[in-house]
């Protein structure tokens, strides 16, 4: 007997899917639980939600461990992606995560301010991004553990502060010591990885990023930025976004209209119409007959099959 799942419930369900603390976890499966068609089609789905209700009101309940039993190293993921900001000593990265995110990083002009990572959540539309500040890669003083978390993430941001004396060294160090964990500009396996040339803004920065470029421009391709310009923040959340290669996807059940602030879908670009039913449910993907498309299709409303690839911001309408 088919679900017959609800708008209602679909919604409530992606809720669940995106939710990252046990409370909103709980709240998402009881309006899970409220909106579900209750027959005998939805029998085992409705007692399923109920086991999984029990262990997110258990896990609410627990009592957070003491901050000395976690690895002060360690930094879960959350949001869309993980991109973590590497370079050397004094580049800006700290004060970038601070102006990006709702962090509050300790900023300093003496070197190796940050000694563990440091995560903040970068809203970029209808999104969170979680960005990470690490400490300086500098010789002598990189860790094993700070080369894992950079190999681990989905991109890397390496910033460079283009008026420091020790530019080139520092540079060449950073490029060698990335090489060495397989992390290289331009490299077409994970993760991507952006090069910024900060601080711009102070006088004689332009001439000297323009230096800079030139004398690397066969290893890797940078940017001018300064942390202080509101237009180069805007641009610079832009291309993070695009960094990570995801796509947001929204849905709709037939007939109906997208709810108003619908939390997108998730998926790496490449994915399919069958990614994000699977996504929504498995019933769905199970059996699929075909979707209609509104976004960047050749028409709203588009009939498309299951291998159709999703375009960021396309809105799904799937039919079972």
């Amino acid at each position: 007997m088919p679900a017959n799942l609800t708008p209602e419930y679909l919604q409530a369900e992606a809720r669940f899917k995106a939710a990252s603390t046990p409370a909103e976890k709980v709240a998402a499966l009881e309006e899970m639980l409220r909106s579900i068609p209750k027959h005998k089609g939805t029998e085992k789905m409705q007692a399923d939600i109920k086991r999984r209700l029990s262990q997110a009101r258990k896990e609410s309940q627990k009592k957070k461990p003491a901050a000395s039993q976690k690895s002060h190293h360690q930094v879960e993921r959350e949001g869309a992606g993980q991109i973590v900001l590497g370079g050397p000593p004094n580049s800006g990265k700290s004060q970038l995560l601070a102006t990006l995110t709702h962090a509050h990083p300790e900023i300093a002009e003496f070197p190796f301010t940050t000694r563990v990572p440091q995560p903040g959540m970068m809203p970029f539309e209808d999104v969170q991004i979680q960005l990470v500040d690490m400490p300086p890669l500098a010789p002598g003083f990189v860790e094993p553990w700070e080369l894992a978390i950079l190999k681990n993430a989905d991109a890397v941001l390496l910033i460079f502060d283009v008026n420091d004396p020790e530019l080139l060294d520092q540079t060449e160090f950073t490029l060698r010591i990335l090489k060495e964990r397989g992390v290289e500009p331009g490299s077409a396996g994970k993760p991507r990885l952006l090069v910024f040339g900060n601080k711009v803004d102070v006088p004689g920065g332009v001439d000297n990023f323009t230096i800079w470029k030139e004398l690397f421009e066969n290893r890797f391709s940078a940017e001018p930025l300064s942390a202080k310009s509101p237009a180069d923040m805007t641009a610079l959340k832009g291309k993070l976004f695009e960094l990570l290669e995801i796509v947001r996807v929204y849905t709709k059940a037939p007939g109906r209209k997208v709810e108003e602030n619908a939390v997108p879908y998730v998926l790496k670009r490449g994915s399919t119409v069958t990614d994000v039913a699977t996504l929504v449910h498995k019933d769905l993907a199970l059996h699929f007959k075909f979707a209609r498309v509104w976004g960047k299709t050749r028409f709203n409303g588009q009939m498309v099959e299951r291998s159709y690839l999703l375009e960021d911001g396309d809105c799904v309408e799937i039919h079972v």
